[in-house]
């Protein structure tokens, strides 16, 4: 078809819509995401391990969703209306936070949003990978992760020229104000959807045959060896506490975030066009050492520098871990279950990233942070060396 042979920056124009969906969204997501620990131990009154346990409850909740809407998907061969019905549900509960008043009606509507994740994300993914050229899925996940993420470089700077205009006000009712304003990029995105976007998976063929790809032994460990890893994989929040921790304001630590985003962008795309010929799994392997060494970075950061190098190395590390997954469980799929394998590597990952901030979070309490991103730094070390076993 015409619009499936389209390509723009040399990937389908598919692609690039989802890209630019994923753009206003996590524009939307960001402006509000950097202000939630601060509002939460601030506003809400929640505690050290209190908040480090809502903030890995609420990443991982939205992975419990994935396989079960990536198989249904699949079932279907419809992925748009799971996208934007995803979509939806998370730009109506970020503008909703606006009326919070406890930490429990914070974290009732923040999994709203994470369920949202968990609709739409496995059908998404497979909608790029079967949008994608053949051979051509690193760059199509790289491209999407790296506008995805330059949502999340504009989302904290808008945010902070909010703080900014809006500094003569109380702080509460400036975190308020944010997360109304949130949901207009977010309203923008659904339009997108909804005129631009098309369906692929008509385009497989909807008989459900032969053997699951997650019956491989290489597909298993491969996801044993994700879910160590995800245990190494503390909240973004715990590196805002660290800024914060060295005598850093809300609003520099957001600088520190925007840091780690710009690093993030910058870095999605052409990792995603390398590991198409790098290969897949070597990649991974190294974002586990990367990973290591961010932990440790955050650990024993005692000056600007040794933070700043922290949060590049951790923009590089989520960058790999992000993108390159994805595009490899995407590649050992068979066509007629890609979401349904894409989302059990959501689901495996999201599974064991709540108990990683629960961890950290009682590390962080009982000792110090730094006893937080030690434990990391091993998990992912774990990780990396079990990587050997796996096959390509």
């Amino acid at each position: 078809m015409e619009e499936k042979e389209r390509r723009i920056f040399g990937i389908s124009w598919n692609v690039f819509l989802l890209g630019i969906v994923s753009f206003l969204n996590d524009m939307s997501s960001e402006m509000i995401i950097p202000i939630m620990p601060s509002y939460l131990m601030e506003v809400l009154d929640a505690g050290k391990l209190l908040s480090g346990s809502v903030m890995g409850a609420i990443e991982s909740m939205s992975s419990l969703f994935k396989v079960a809407f990536g198989y249904v998907s699949d079932r279907f061969k419809r992925r748009k209306a799971f996208v934007f019905a995803g979509y939806a549900l998370s730009t109506l509960s970020k503008g909703a936070l606006a009326f919070t008043r406890h930490w429990w009606d914070f974290l009732l509507l923040r999994a709203v949003d994470r369920v949202g994740k968990g609709v739409r994300t496995a059908p998404r993914d497979a909608l790029i990978a079967e949008s994608s050229e053949k051979g051509k899925t690193g760059k199509s996940f790289g491209f999407h992760r790296m506008m995805d993420t330059l949502g999340a470089v504009a989302g904290p700077l808008i945010a902070i020229g909010l703080i900014e205009l809006l500094k003569d006000l109380p702080a509460e009712t400036t975190y308020r104000h944010i997360f109304l304003l949130s949901a207009v990029p977010g309203a923008i995105s659904l339009l997108v959807i909804i005129l631009f976007v098309k369906d692929r998976g008509g385009e497989v063929k909807r008989k459900i045959k032969g053997i699951s790809t997650l019956r491989s032994r290489n597909l298993q460990l491969f996801l044993a060896v994700v879910a160590i890893g995800a245990l190494g994989r503390y909240s973004y929040a715990f590196t805002m506490w660290k800024a914060q921790e060295l005598g850093y304001s809300v609003v520099q630590s957001m600088a520190f975030y925007a840091l780690f985003n710009l690093i993030y962008a910058l870095s999605a795309y052409p990792l995603g066009v390398i590991s198409d010929g790098f290969g897949k799994k070597r990649l991974i392997t190294l974002g586990f050492g990367v990973a290591a060494l961010a932990a440790v970075a955050f650990a024993y950061a005692r000056d600007l520098y040794t933070l700043m190098a922290a949060f590049v190395l951790y923009g590089i590390y989520i960058a790999i871990e992000d993108t390159i997954p994805r595009a490899y469980m995407a590649d050992l799929a068979k066509e007629f279950e890609k979401g349904t394998v894409i989302g059990a590597y959501h689901t495996v990952f999201g599974v064991f990233v709540f108990p990683a901030s629960v961890i950290a979070g009682w590390l962080w309490s009982s000792y110090s942070l730094a006893y937080a991103f030690i434990f990391a730094a091993a998990m992912n070390l774990v990780a990396m060396v079990l990587m050997a076993f796996v096959g390509e």
